[in-house]
């Protein structure tokens, strides 16, 4: 008789929001690649090693769809990044159509030319902070608001309209109730299509707009498009601007910013690798053949999973990963993922912290979180995680 392995089970306790999960750590420090379980009960592999998290992630033999979608490991119950998603014999073409749509929106040069509006409504929120008063939630004042002013701007999405999509988008991205799930993506994407035909009446300088142009476009694929965009805009963007601002759990690295703000542009590569602390479930992937990774095979068709944050605090390639070293060489952190699939709203992530920092830093120099570091708790019951709430006090 074969004895059953005990697989490693997802997702891993977390004993404090700025460390790895203990049992992250530990998988990590006996070898690149587990075999772990996932929330549902499906086997898949953990990568937790930066060397093959980056050269995976570029790799054209993963991808993220599955011959058998029915049958295929699952991460979680969300029907964003539970499982497979797109047509696996089509993946590659569909993947660099709709990057080279979206990439013109979303580059660079455009963020760039954002700058200024996005530090007009940093500073907006931030004199509402102010008058409000301590103790405050930077989640509830920054963190969540800012990426949503941001991204309903860029895609013309009506601001107050957000209670409805972030309900919409939250109910999507719920890791343990499918049904939940599907009907908030299927609200999403109702509403979506509401946007688009209203654009199509009344178009403006938007990126919604911009997409009705496209001749070759099918109104339902914009729908698509845009609240992919939306979605990903805002919830992935709210869970790392709440993640960087921990850095108020040292109150000496606040205070160095605020004594010379000079030094912020050079904090935040560093301070983006910093936050990302990784919880075991990692970006999904399906082997789309077998693949070999030192002495494990991969069989085609199985669930591969690339945990970023372990990639990011590897002491093979980071010194000292868990600490937060300013003068650190910036190095090539995978925060934004790699290759082909690198997030295209990089750019605009990195302009949204900049102006958070820029803005909150010279307006509040002594401000510090209100409770221990040990009461402030990440989410597990979203994709996203993100943090629970960061009572704030100055």
């Amino acid at each position: 008789m074969t004895a059953t392995v005990e697989l490693p089970q997802l997702p891993f306790e977390r004993t404090s929001p700025l460390q790895m999960p203990p049992t992250l750590r530990k998988l990590q420090s006996s070898g690149p690649i587990h075999r772990v379980r996932t929330q549902t009960g499906d086997e898949a592999w953990l990568v937790v090693g930066y060397d093959h998290t980056r050269a995976l992630l570029g790799d054209d033999r993963l991808g993220r769809s599955h011959p058998d979608p029915g049958n295929a490991p699952r991460i979680s119950d969300s029907v964003v990044l539970g499982g497979p998603t797109g047509n696996f014999d089509t993946e590659a073409a569909d993947h660099a159509r709709m990057r080279g749509l979206l990439l013109p929106h979303f580059g660079p040069k455009r963020m760039r030319g954002l700058q200024s509006r996005v530090q007009t409504l940093t500073r907006q929120l931030t004199e509402r902070l102010a008058e409000h008063g301590p103790v405050a939630d930077l989640q509830d004042a920054m963190a969540v608001p800012l990426p949503i002013l941001v991204i309903c701007e860029l895609l013309g999405v009506p601001y107050e309209d957000r209670g409805q999509f972030r309900t919409w988008t939250q109910a999507a991205a719920d890791v343990g109730d499918n049904a939940r799930s599907q009907q908030g993506m299927v609200d999403l994407f109702g509403y979506g299509n509401q946007l688009v035909a209203r654009k199509r009446q009344e178009p403006g300088d938007d990126v919604i707009s911009r997409l009705c142009d496209h001749e070759d476009l099918a109104d339902h694929e914009i729908a698509v498009l845009s609240m992919t965009l939306l979605f990903a805009g805002h919830e992935t963007t709210v869970a790392q601007l709440a993640m960087s601002l921990l850095l108020l759990a040292e109150p000496s690295r606040w205070t160095a910013l605020a004594a010379d703000p000079g030094l912020i542009d050079a904090r935040i590569p560093e301070l983006q690798r910093y936050s990302v602390k990784g919880s075991g479930a990692g970006i999904p992937r399906y082997a789309r053949e077998d693949v070999r990774i030192g002495d494990t095979l991969i069989r085609a068709g199985e669930l591969v999973l690339l945990e970023i944050g372990a990639a990011n605090h590897d002491p093979a390639v980071f010194a000292d990963p868990d600490v937060f070293d300013p003068t650190r060489p910036v190095g090539a952190p995978l925060v934004f993922g790699h290759g082909p699939y690198y997030c295209p709203g990089a750019s605009l992530a990195t302009v949204e912290l900049r102006a958070v920092l820029t803005e909150l830093v010279p307006r509040f120099p002594t401000m510090r979180l209100a409770v221990p570091v040990e009461e402030i708790h990440i989410r597990t019951d979203v994709l996203t995680g993100g943090l629970a709430g960061l009572p704030v006090t100055w």
